[in-house]
């Protein structure tokens, strides 16, 4: 394999995760053994999906157009990309120049950088947390899995010679193997959570052992049709106890419990300053519960996989469990037996994804402790941790040129701005936003597949890369998106489309999925708002689905794909609305930025000239589709 060749083979999209180019339903061993047999199909994906000018054959399955990209109207795309693209670069670079007027309000937003002659920008406190713990996050990575290494070295599994061998297979792992690997696995995991809370969030690791034992209880002890009600008011009750007395500092349960006289004579007492001195030693992260989160969404899917395990039947009883597809292994429960404390501790604290995820289900962390995951491969890891370098240097060279969160943060006049810099300064913010979520995500993904589970890739697509607002939500953050469709959106109904009723019912349940995630993020106003601006913002593409049937379209494909791009280039702007009120600028900043962008004639020309941009941008993404699909790809994302 050539330099070039390997370099395109890191921006696959099979080294991202291989889910991304083998169907959910097809076991990954298969994949492998297709290799071998290029006539074999199971390697290409079967969850079709329309996207414009896809034609579907009499199966109902997308039937890809030819390429378009040797064509006059790609060649004038092509054009726009190579002037238009640096430009919008050299404006955000432009005004965070020392030069520029307003430097000196937000110089104080910036730290020394190693790029010669450039500061940078590190204003955003979450992307400074995970940079300046990023030494020591990969010596763990080093270290975690060599102990595991070592503790099975000195725990080693059983030899059952007796085992049988199917047709003399000595890859093939027998159930009582299975066992011995879960217990050997689960073991290290349950101990090495232990020590993890305690080196992350000191005496605070009490208060969270305290409530996965609350829960624990409550959900093995109560009578089966409690478990549910008992789950979500059980845990959404804990996110709220756990932001509204921030995070029960001890100090603050010890005036409660000992409230403090007037003139403070008690303040000096015993119980005050052992509780002071509890809260002095939190670890490396006190504030535990902005992470435990992510913790509650683990919980929640132990206590409901164990509540549908309850009434398995016992199911697809033939299927090989060494292997088994993603989907069985989510959907399959559990045995009984493995529902245990030990079991329960490990999953929720399990080390490399307990700080940021992804988010992996209950049923599919036991099978991969039991059975290997076929789709790790050492070679795609390899290539998987070079394209995670390859993102934290485009992070670092963006944050080295581009100032615009340290420019929003100092409080600016955006009337200073022209509309350009208002545009792009919100455009660039918004990729940074994308960039310090996809960071960590990787990172510890890439530690998970290092130590040998194998999570679902949080983020496919470049936030440049959505032109639908439904697709978008699909693969942003995706593995929370699939947690929120197995234990919130299917079990209210999922979406039904075949009346307007039914739509309708859809709608609210949409609405009450991103309340929940608004909530779960943080108990703020502006995060309530975005996350109904986000429903808002869904309906317009759903009732264009309506009014514009791809079916009914089949005969007028251009026609079609420029009506779709039209209706993407007001997706896209509502989607830049919505992630900028959550997460950037909030709903006063919006307003200024936009009544800075309509102060005059020339706001409106640039705003003309920016969805035009965006069409060709829409445009390039509609073939980046199709070419997928020539392969055989259907991503719903």
């Amino acid at each position: 394999m050539s330099i070039f060749s390997y370099i395109r083979s890191i921006y696959a999209l099979d080294t991202i995760d291989t889910r991304f180019t083998s169907s959910s339903s097809t076991p990954y061993k298969a994949v492998i053994d297709a290799r071998l047999s290029p006539a074999a199909s199971t390697s290409k994906r079967d969850d079709s999906v329309y996207s414009p000018g896809v034609k579907t054959d009499r199966h109902g399955r997308p039937v890809a157009q030819p390429s378009k990209w040797n064509t006059p109207e790609f060649y004038f795309y092509y054009f726009v990309f190579l002037t238009i693209v640096p430009y919008m670069f050299w404006i955000a670079y432009d005004v965070s120049r020392p030069s520029d007027p307003n430097y000196k309000k937000f110089e104080p937003w910036l730290s020394p950088g190693w790029v010669p002659g450039r500061k940078i920008d590190l204003s955003d406190a979450q992307y400074s947390s995970f940079r300046r713990n990023l030494p020591y996050l990969a010596i763990l990575v080093t270290f975690h899995p060599l102990l595991r290494k070592v503790y099975n070295a000195l725990r080693p599994l059983p030899i059952r010679s007796n085992s049988p061998r199917p047709n003399g297979k000595s890859t093939y792992i027998s159930a009582a193997e299975a066992d011995d690997r879960l217990e050997q696995r689960a073991s290290f995991d349950f101990g090495w959570a232990f020590i993890f809370l305690a080196a992350l969030h000191g005496f605070s690791a009490l208060k969270i052992l305290l409530i996965l034992s609350v829960n624990y209880s409550l959900v093995t002890r109560l009578p089966r049709k409690y478990v549910p009600a008992a789950t979500w008011v059980f845990n959404i009750c804990t996110l709220f106890a756990n932001e509204l007395s921030d995070g029960f500092k001890f100090s603050k349960m010890a005036i409660y419990f000992s409230p403090i006289e007037y003139g403070g004579a008690h303040s000096g007492s015993l119980l005050h300053a052992w509780a002071a001195w509890l809260d002095s030693h939190g670890g490396i992260l006190p504030r535990w519960h902005v992470l435990f989160n992510l913790t509650v969404l683990r919980i929640i899917s132990y206590d409901l996989d164990y509540y549908w395990s309850l009434d398995a039947r016992g199911g697809k009883k033939q299927l090989d469990p060494a292997n088994l597809s993603e989907r069985d292994r989510v959907s399959i429960p559990a045995p009984t037996k493995d529902f245990n404390f030990r079991n329960y501790v490990a999953y929720t604290i399990y080390a490399p994804l307990y700080l940021t995820g992804p988010i992996l289900t209950f049923n599919d962390y036991i099978s991969q402790l039991k059975y290997p995951p076929a789709s790790i491969e050492t070679a795609r890891t390899i290539k998987y941790g070079l394209r995670f370098l390859l993102v934290l240097l485009a992070m670092e060279l963006v944050l080295h040129f581009d100032y615009c969160v340290a420019i929003s943060k100092a409080n600016p006049n955006w009337d200073d701005y022209t509309p350009a810099q208002l545009s792009l300064l919100s455009y660039f913010n918004l990729h940074i936003l994308w960039l310090k979520l996809l960071i960590p995500w990787r990172f510890h993904r890439l530690w998970s597949l290092i130590d040998g589970i194998d999570p679902p890739e949080n983020m496919l697509r470049c936030l440049s890369d959505n032109p639908s607002t439904i697709a978008f939500w699909r693969g942003w953050h995706k593995s929370f998106n699939r947690w929120l469709i197995r234990y919130i959106y299917i079990p209210m109904g999922g979406a039904d489309s075949s009346t307007w009723i039914s739509t309708i019912r859809s709608f609210v349940n949409y609405l009450t999925v991103f309340t929940f995630v608004a909530l779960w993020h943080d108990i703020k106003l502006n995060l309530l708002i975005w996350g109904w601006l986000i429903v808002l913002f869904m309906l317009p593409e759903a009732i264009a689905g309506y009014v514009f049937p791809p079916r009914k379209w089949e005969d007028r494909k251009t026609a079609y794909r420029v009506i779709c791009g039209i209706g993407a280039v007001g997706n896209l702007m509502m989607m830049m609305i919505a992630n900028l009120v959550g997460f950037a600028v909030g709903v006063d900043g919006l307003k200024r930025i936009i009544s800075g962008i309509f102060k005059d004639f020339s706001g409106m020309t640039f705003l003309v000239t920016a969805s035009s941009v965006l069409f060709v941008g829409i445009q390039v993404m509609f073939e980046v589709r199709q070419g997928e699909a020539r392969k055989g790809i259907y991503l719903r994302c």
